[in-house]
């Protein structure tokens, strides 16, 4: 059954985001005296919201000493409101859409397919790198992370996104992302599951999670989406 709808993850996915990341952190960490991390420390930390982003990028010791003085939660809101603050106003020094992304994105538009993206990152921080980067790209439905929308792999964000591009047939969806969590999202809303390997984990970690599909470039995810 040829699909109607695809849902693409954000970050690894459409979008090189991992420097303004890492960058973000770092700047949230040296605030605070506590040691940075480099981009290949960050690609296996993203995936799973900001907040768990900033915890573990903290100290260890620092996250146990916390905890025993019954101020964790207050170490990881105020680490997490400094890296707020920076990336908000940082977010797309570094950040870039991968090759031959855009012009998937035109293919799929041209041919009548719905288009919609599901992101861990924060609503507000989704939405401005979309409309930065894909301005002329009609998106029916930008989902982050927001107040009432449980993380992936929880797989409500799919059912939202097929209730706001008017898709009901889990037949005529395919989710697209580069991690394990974007798969298992897939598998629990019971539709196709797409994994590519240019982002952040890899392919090992997508044939692990049992992608039904995994596009090494561009062409060949338009390819799988088209036939």
């Amino acid at each position: 059954m040829a699909y109607k709808l695809v849902i693409f993850d954000l970050d690894g996915t459409l979008i090189n985001t991992i420097g303004d990341l890492g960058a973000a952190v770092n700047h949230s960490m040296r605030k605070a005296g506590f040691p940075t991390h480099s981009e290949s420390e960050y690609k296996l930390m993203v995936g799973h919201g900001i907040r768990n982003l900033v915890t573990r990028a903290l100290p260890e010791q620092a996250k146990a000493q916390a905890q025993a003085s019954g101020c964790l939660e207050e170490l990881i809101d105020e680490r997490l409101a400094e890296f707020k603050a920076y990336y908000t106003s940082h977010i797309d020094v570094l950040s870039r859409p991968y090759d031959g992304v855009h012009d998937i994105l035109r293919a799929l538009a041209k041919k009548g397919i719905h288009l919609a993206v599901a992101s861990n990152k924060f609503h507000a921080g989704t939405e401005i790198l979309i409309q930065r980067f894909f301005p002329d790209i009609p998106f029916c439905a930008v989902l982050g992370n927001k107040e009432g929308l449980p993380l992936k792999p929880d797989p409500a964000v799919v059912a939202l996104c097929m209730d706001s591009c008017g898709v009901h047939d889990s037949g005529q969806v395919a989710f697209v992302g580069d991690s394990a969590t974007d798969i298992k999202t897939a598998k629990a809303a019971g539709v196709a599951s797409i994994g590519v390997s240019w982002g952040f984990r890899g392919e090992d970690e997508l044939n692990q999670a049992g992608a039904d599909h995994i596009a090494r470039e561009a062409d060949e995810l338009l390819t799988l989406l088209l036939n």
